[in-house]
């Protein structure tokens, strides 16, 4: 197969775990007779440096003209620390998600075997996890207009926006992947405070029994955020709103005992990324020591969701899990054992794939 794939490093340690990935997509590609290009362009602090925007036309150009778009991080201190800066990395963020029609953001949540003790919560909470969040990316609070302050910098404002097309796309691709686990959806909302929430919880209800095999749950925001805590193994598929996605994912992100384990998928009707969920790490950049393992698990997902390559995604799945139970690993996850590097742990596991 002809794959067309663009390169988004991005900042920090963004191009160092990029790499790794880049290591496995093409043993993969070797492996399986695939012929692999790859493009790279600039996102985020470095692209502000290179040009004075966070997302550039010409990154644009190549994210939309490729299969699918591999990316890293997004970050830097230097903006962190500038309440007054007029350009952020995170800009580059929002622009591309809403450019490319990146509507879905797809995060599952699951335990490897050899590193549940690593978890913050108890085993028998944790133990055999497997849940993913769709959450919807273009809309809501931080697309909403008008925001920003008065005249007087006294007060700020946000405005919450959703429509009823924005809910039905992002979920229908919910209900979807539920038929295909174990057939149970739950609707993350606020509605007995938010009209929007009211909104998402009515469309759910209406498209619901058009997936008679699905059961659906409703629960408000603040109770999955505890749930997720005392039950995770109570979800199986979970659709929510932007902001409440964001947070969210974060805090089931710690299940596995570390946010340098998860992957994600960004999707939209023409264009996918992938990404992993942990942030730049600039205190780690250009050392070699990041954890590169989220980011190959989002190659895996690339083959899957982009090319719907199964075999490919399963091979790289299984080769991190080999080198999470074997112990070649980075240091944030050593454990006390030896750490390697970020480059060889990359290249362990593009060896491993072509032996």
């Amino acid at each position: 197969m002809e794959m067309n794939i663009a390169l988004l490093p991005g900042d920090g340690i963004g191009p160092e775990v990029i790499d790794q990935a880049v290591k496995v997509v093409k043993a993969i590609g070797q492996k399986f007779g695939h012929n692999i290009t790859f493009t790279e362009a600039v996102v985020g602090a470095a692209a502000i440096d290179a040009t004075g925007e966070p997302y550039p036309d010409a990154t644009h150009e190549i994210a939309e003209a490729a299969d699918a778009v591999l990316f890293g991080a997004i970050g830097d201190p230097k903006y962190d620390n500038d309440p007054k800066a007029k350009v952020r990395p995170e800009q580059g963020l929002l622009l591309m998600r809403q450019k490319l029609g990146l509507f879905a953001n797809v995060r599952p949540t699951f335990t490897f075997p050899s590193l549940v003790h690593k978890s913050p919560l108890k085993l028998d909470r944790v133990d055999g996890v497997d849940l993913v969040f769709f959450r919807e990316l273009t809309g809501g609070i931080y697309f909403g207009e008008p925001r920003g302050r008065n005249e007087q910098g006294t007060k700020a404002f946000d405005t919450n926006v959703y429509s009823k097309f924005e809910i039905v796309r992002l979920a229908r691709m919910g209900f979807e992947a539920a038929q295909k686990r174990r057939k149970l959806l739950t609707c993350v909302d606020k509605a007995n405070v938010m009209a929007t929430s009211r909104l998402w919880r009515e469309t759910v209800q209406e498209l619901a029994p058009e997936y008679p095999d699905v059961k659906v749950e409703y629960e408000f925001v603040d109770a999955v955020a505890m749930r997720l805590i005392q039950w995770p193994k109570a979800y199986d598929v979970l659709i929510t709103e932007n902001l409440f996605g964001d947070i969210l994912t974060d805090e089931a992100s710690v299940i596995s005992g570390s946010m340098g384990l998860m992957p994600s998928a960004s999707l939209g009707i023409s264009n996918k990324l992938f990404e992993p969920i942990h942030g730049s790490y600039p205190q780690a950049a250009g050392k070699d020591i990041a954890n590169p393992l989220a980011t190959v698990l989002s190659a895996a997902m690339m083959f899957d969701y982009a090319f719907d390559l199964k075999e490919e995604s399963k091979m790289i799945s299984d080769v991190v899990n080999q080198s999470l139970e074997e112990g070649y690993v980075t240091e944030d996850i050593a454990d006390g054992g030896t750490a390697y590097k970020t480059s060889e742990v990359g290249d362990w596991l593009a060896w491993k794939i072509l032996t």
